[in-house]
């Protein structure tokens, strides 16, 4: 397995280490818990059949749902395991504790954040590199935990329509930053060599791909170079998760796209892992330009 400082592989922000990726993943789980707070749990949200409450039940940690442990317990076992069904974990998770009070609800949310914050804290820094099996294939486990800054910042745009404040521009990057990561580690590992920019009037986070691994860096605002995904931070987040059509977004000028061909370049990746997030994105640019939009999978929009 590669370590930190390894320079025969890269493995994205892997490679950053805790200190860079923690305050991203855990920033993002203050923000989504002021959010949560602030919002009737009742209230239905865009998704459909899911309430407030489905949303903060699937993200917590309960008995029956330790997504966190059981991704250590994946890299401490050399990433042993399947790719778990997230559609039929989610209906499960949900359904089984539909009747949750709102304060088990919000004290789920708090232990997985605790949960994170541990493993930050606690478990030996080799795990971090160590591959863990995640939604979309092996990962290294730090860039799963990652994730969670994904999943967060694009679920507390959810809730804004219900009353809660906006995620923080921070969380938004943070979220940018795992979808850059886990788009990197796919790309790498179907040997597609290539990359591209997110990038918003704040900076954005870039990702190259080649036959040593994948490695991502923050961008500087104004840098439009190479193949880029430029739009407002919520916006690429929310077309990334399938909650806004890009191609409308694209026809309105909301978002522009430089270098199409090399996005194209990236798009079979979505055909290994279907619900890879930015799978919309990428299917833009097939569409666009006439190639394998038809084969193309898309984001399921409660991932």
């Amino acid at each position: 397995m590669a370590r930190r400082g390894d320079t025969s592989r890269h493995q994205g922000m892997a490679d950053a280490g805790r200190d860079t990726v923690g305050p991203l993943v855990l920033g993002a789980w203050d923000a989504f818990l002021e959010q949560a707070a602030a919002v009737d749990l009742d209230r239905p949200t865009r998704l459909p059949g899911w309430r407030a409450h489905e949303v903060c039940v699937h993200l917590g940690l309960w008995d029956d749902h330790a997504a966190l442990p059981d991704l250590v317990a994946s890299a401490r076992a050399g990433g042993a395991g399947t790719p778990p069904d997230v559609d039929a974990t989610n209906a499960r998770v949900t359904a089984a504790h539909r009747n949750a009070s709102r304060e088990e609800v919000l004290a789920a949310l708090r232990r997985n954040r605790d949960a994170t914050a541990r493993y930050l804290s606690e478990e030996p820094a080799e795990l971090d590199t160590a591959p863990a099996v995640a939604v979309v294939g092996r990962l290294p486990l730090l860039s799963v935990v990652l994730g969670q800054a994904y999943e967060l910042a694009v679920h507390g745009l959810d809730l804004v329509p219900l009353g809660a404040p906006p995620p923080p521009p921070a969380v938004l990057q943070s979220g940018l930053a795992a979808l850059a990561d886990v788009t990197g580690a796919l790309a790498a590992r179907e040997r597609v060599d290539g990359g591209a920019t997110l990038a918003t009037p704040e900076g954005g986070w870039a990702f190259a791909a080649g036959d040593r691994g994948w490695t991502v860096r923050r961008t500087p605002s104004g840098e439009v170079r190479g193949p880029v995904v430029e739009a407002a931070a919520d916006l690429l987040l929310e077309a990334a998760s399938g909650r806004v059509n890009p191609v409308t977004a694209l026809a309105r000028r909301r978002l522009r796209v430089h270098e199409l061909g090399g996005l194209l370049a990236l798009a079979p990746i979505v055909q290994s892992a279907p619900g890879i997030p930015g799978g919309p994105i990428l299917a833009l640019a097939a569409q666009t330009l006439g190639g394998v939009g038809g084969l193309l999978g898309r984001l399921r929009g409660r991932r």
